[in-house]
């Protein structure tokens, strides 16, 4: 499958300089060389800025609410555990309309892919803080600057025992990509939160502020080491890049699935009578 395949020919809404174009880039580079037929790829958003980068694939995706990419996401990977599904929304919406998701998902550890475009702002909405804006960050809204800690998603994940967790840089194409592979590739539900510049309303956090705050963990750092996964999540001086977490033990959510113990057929293909359904149920939740 070639790049333009994927390729939507649509005017691109973002600002000259937006992240979203490298994360987008790398996106169709990623899904081209590791093979994914386009049929079995959906992209599910909320929305935002980050929010309309399935709709320039020409693929299957989901374009929901606020906040609510991961339930639709988790339900298509449920009905049809052959297709390949990737979340993808901002830090605003993943982090803050959709927090409670984010958290219950990473419980389920449905195998999905959540890509969380990171640029410490809500850029759709004119520039007010997001979720993970840092300490004393002045906007039009927050006019005497960001009060709040800023939420770290890499530390809850790894506290919620999530089965991948890493974090990237736009700005490092190579290791990005690599990382998004080893992600899509992960059998689990795989957070990457990648940093990603606004360059109109976040003059504060810009490439150059990542490059020099920023480091990537080294070959030394042992991905099944929970605890110190954890020590490194809550670096502030300098944030870590690279793969923090790994569990490949935990059980897959829609594998679990009373549905699926005893057949593997995608619930889209079965076809059943209403008292065939009811029947089947009921041999399951006996055994």
């Amino acid at each position: 499958m070639a790049v333009s395949n994927l390729d939507l020919k649509c005017d691109v809404a973002w600002c000259p300089g937006c992240g979203n174009y490298g994360i987008l880039t790398l996106l169709k580079e990623v899904i081209t060389e590791l093979a994914l037929p386009r049929e079995k790829l959906v992209m599910v958003s909320g929305i935002g800025q980050a929010a309309k980068i399935p709709q320039y694939f020409k693929t299957n995706y989901f374009n929901g609410l606020h906040g609510r990419a991961l339930p639709p996401a988790t339900a298509i990977k449920a009905s049809n555990p052959e297709l390949t599904v990737i979340a993808e929304s901002g830090d605003g919406d993943m982090y803050g309309e959709g927090g409670n998701h984010f958290i219950h998902c990473i419980r389920r550890n449905p195998d999905i892919k959540n890509f969380v475009h990171n640029n410490m702002v809500y850029g759709l909405t004119k520039g007010q803080a997001s979720p993970t804006s840092e300490r004393g960050f002045v906007t039009p809204v927050q006019i005497g600057g960001v009060i709040l800690e800023p939420f770290n998603p890499i530390a809850v994940a790894i506290a919620l025992d999530a089965s991948f967790v890493a974090r990237a840089f736009v700005g490092h194409q190579k290791e990005t990509k690599t990382i998004l592979k080893e992600a899509i590739e992960h059998h689990g539900y795989a957070l990457v939160d990648i940093f990603q510049p606004c360059v109109t309303f976040n003059k504060i956090n810009t490439y150059q502020w990542f490059r020099e705050h920023t480091y990537y963990l080294d070959e030394k750092h042992v991905v099944t080491d929970r605890a110190e996964a954890f020590r490194r999540a809550i670096e502030t001086d300098k944030l870590p890049l690279g793969i923090f977490y790994k569990n490949p033990d935990k059980k897959i959510f829609e594998e679990q699935l009373l549905a699926y113990r005893h057949e593997k057929t995608p619930l889209f293909q079965r076809s059943r009578k209403p008292d065939q359904w009811a029947e089947l149920m009921k041999n399951l939740v006996s055994v």
